[in-house]
């Protein structure tokens, strides 16, 4: 019920209509012999997914083949949603209206009925599917020497979790152990698949590098995620971390969203495409970033766009693994501007692309797809559509995206509640996250369980808000509890139908 009224919250729906799903369970999964002529065939060329354990839409795959003199052919399969989705259908109309999946704790309420999302466009392996593919040929360092873009067919030969090609490449082992293993039972890849992965996380590392050198900013956000009991109620709370595996993941795709909006639109900017944009940080609340950080002993160069993107790395870099990263991260993204869709280029600041779209998730958000619609369109060599129309499209699709997320907040803030509701009375140690007039606000360690905490409630002293050090400070001892500090604190009561949690400060961690 909770959940259903975060969704009414946004007006998200949860169910789709029946003649929705019967429009999508009439689609076909089989594949004809005329459409894979006129494909690229990757059908037998080394091809896997790389997704979380409990990922039921699998819109990408990589595959991978050596050429001459060590360069190598790097295939980026996304489902082919714009085959079976059609302009001018109900079910296209129904995937913009919704515009994104959206990810709650307990459930993912799909852009796309099940059919299309985990069936028909899922690359699952063993199976035939049509996908979209950018292909690149890569020196060892990570340059592209070749590219291509296109329609293709493939057939994956394995399904990975994370953790599994983490495990290859941590140890660069072929035998995946029974406990890591997705299907609780040890197995061996093929030599072939374990030197691919290997030599993709080598240049994988290579993109990385040369993005960062460029002013991309290196935002590894932690994440929260939740083991839950049969009923769906939380059993634990925990803190998801990327590694080597999800970034070699992340620079792929990265690759091929920049490199298929720079095939439409470098040479000619006149083109109608769908980008991906983000507009240069917020100058004033960069100086709020840079008047707390300071009282932490960091330092901020705001000279230029430029230094201002090395300088956050830079700060980026000294806070990890420290106390207060969780918070200075937080406040930096806050700094940012926000993402959004347009049909108007400026670049995108965070990672340093003078081009970038999103066009490698389709079963999950709506430009993607209009993405696809539109290179087939360039390669067709057809005229450019008229921009006015995809602008308004891209205009909802970022408005849709804003609820999607704060009703994904609102999910883990729910279960978080509704985890420390069995924990009244319990001490912790936490950050303070936040200073308000009216309280603290304590992000716990290890949970990244939020509460307020009154200033009344501070055991030895009356505390009075200090607005400009984001502070409050004891009228007799002058001893301050300040943004960033450490703290004791007890639970002392949950409130998971208003997602709120209280705490009492028992004063700092020494």
């Amino acid at each position: 019920t909770e959940i259903h009224t975060i969704l009414a919250e946004y007006g998200l729906p949860y169910a789709f209509d029946p003649q929705i799903e019967e429009g999508a369970n009439k689609i076909d999964e089989k594949i004809n012999v005329e459409e894979i002529k006129k494909r690229m065939d990757y059908r037998d060329v080394l091809t896997f997914t790389i997704d979380p354990t409990d990922a039921k839409e699998f819109d990408d795959a990589l595959s991978f083949q050596e050429i001459e003199n060590g360069d190598c052919e790097v295939g980026l399969h996304i489902a082919d949603v714009s085959y079976y989705v059609k302009p001018n259908t109900v079910l296209d109309d129904e995937a913009n209206q919704r515009a994104t999946s959206v990810y709650l704790v307990d459930r993912v309420v799909p852009m796309l009925p099940e059919q299309l999302s985990n069936k028909v466009c899922s690359l699952r392996p063993n199976e035939e599917k049509l996908t979209f593919a950018a292909i690149f040929t890569l020196d060892t360092h990570g340059n592209v020497k070749d590219q291509k873009f296109g329609r293709s067919v493939i057939n994956s030969n394995y399904r990975f979790a994370y953790h599994e090609a983490q495990y290859i490449i941590e140890t660069g082992q072929s035998t995946i152990p029974a406990e890591l293993s997705l299907t609780e039972k040890k197995y061996t890849v093929d030599e072939k698949v374990k030197e691919a992965i290997l030599q993709l996380n080598t240049t994988a590392k290579h993109l990385r590098k040369k993005r960062m050198q460029s002013g991309a900013i290196s935002f590894d956000k932690e994440e929260v995620s939740f083991s839950l009991d049969k009923d769906k109620n939380p059993k634990d709370v925990f803190v998801k971390t990327s590694k080597e595996a999800n970034k070699l993941i992340e620079e792929y795709m990265l690759l091929a969203n920049k490199k298929v909006s720079e095939f439409i639109a470098k040479e000619d900017n006149k083109k109608t495409f769908v980008f991906r944009v983000h507009d240069e940080p917020d100058e004033e609340k960069l100086d709020q970033l840079k008047s707390v950080i300071t009282g932490f002993g960091y330092s901020l160069n705001l000279a230029s766009a430029e230094t201002t993107a090395h300088s956050i790395n830079k700060l980026l870099k000294d806070i990890a693994n420290k106390p207060q990263q969780n918070l200075i991260d937080t406040l930096t993204i806050r700094s940012m501007s926000k993402a959004k869709y347009t049909t108007q280029n400026i670049g995108h600041y965070g990672l340093a692309f003078d081009y970038y779209s999103h066009f490698t998730s389709p079963i999950r958000r709506y430009p993607d797809v209009v993405a696809h619609r539109l290179l087939q369109y360039y390669l067709d060599a057809k005229k450019p559509p008229k921009a006015e129309g995809y602008e308004a499209v891209m205009k909802h699709c970022s408005a849709m995206e804003v609820l999607a997320t704060k009703a994904e907040r609102d999910s883990i803030k729910f279960m978080q509640v509704k985890y420390m509701q069995e924990r009244i009375g319990q001490k912790f140690i936490g950050i303070v996250s936040g200073v308000v007039e009216r309280g603290l606000y304590v992000e716990l360690e290890g949970n990244k369980c939020e509460g307020m905490a009154r200033p009344q409630d501070i055991p030895g002293d009356y505390y009075v808000f200090d607005e400009r050090n984001y502070a409050f400070v004891g009228q007799k001892t002058k001893k301050s509890i300040q943004l960033g500090d450490r703290v004791t604190i007890k639970v002392t009561a949950a409130d998971p139908i208003k997602r709120h949690l209280d705490f009492n400060i028992l004063g700092h961690v020494e």
